[in-house]
């Protein structure tokens, strides 16, 4: 699968499908061991390269965050809808893991799309130097 089904031919859809997630634990532990972060003020971004044509989503909102279940949701709901309506200005190719980087959160979600886009740039500018590095180094080795 290259690209996440569009319903829609010739329109350009903002929807948040089912193809557009990181649902699996191993692409999480992944994301994890081999991606970079960036913090913000609002949240952690994880970015780790996925092989696809497209970007996909990955939310760890854990009971830190807030003990209440519908409040837990809700801040997955505002990551949710920042990353769909960012999805267009961030850098295809890559699962984006989004953490909250501090407990009893209250996203906004223009706030959050902005950091989303920002550190979304910057952890996948670490990715490339670290790949760029990692190269040299197995270059420098043979």
């Amino acid at each position: 699968m290259d690209s996440p089904p569009n319903p829609t031919p010739g329109r350009k859809a903002l929807g948040f499908r089912p193809a557009m997630r990181v649902k699996s634990g191993s692409d999480f532990q992944r994301a994890y061991r081999d991606g970079n972060r960036a913090r913000g003020s609002i949240m952690v971004v994880v970015a780790c390269p996925n092989g696809l044509a497209f970007s996909r989503l990955g939310l760890s909102v854990g009971r830190r965050i807030w003990k209440n279940a519908v409040r837990r949701n809700r801040v997955r709901r505002v990551f949710r809808e920042a990353f769909r309506l960012g999805y267009p200005e961030l850098p295809a190719g890559y699962d984006f893991v989004l953490i909250p980087a501090v407990p009893k959160l209250w996203p906004e979600v223009q706030a959050v799309q902005r950091e989303l886009t920002t550190l979304g740039h910057k952890a996948v500018r670490r990715c490339i130097e670290r790949a760029e590095k990692d190269a040299a180094a197995q270059e420098q080795a043979s």
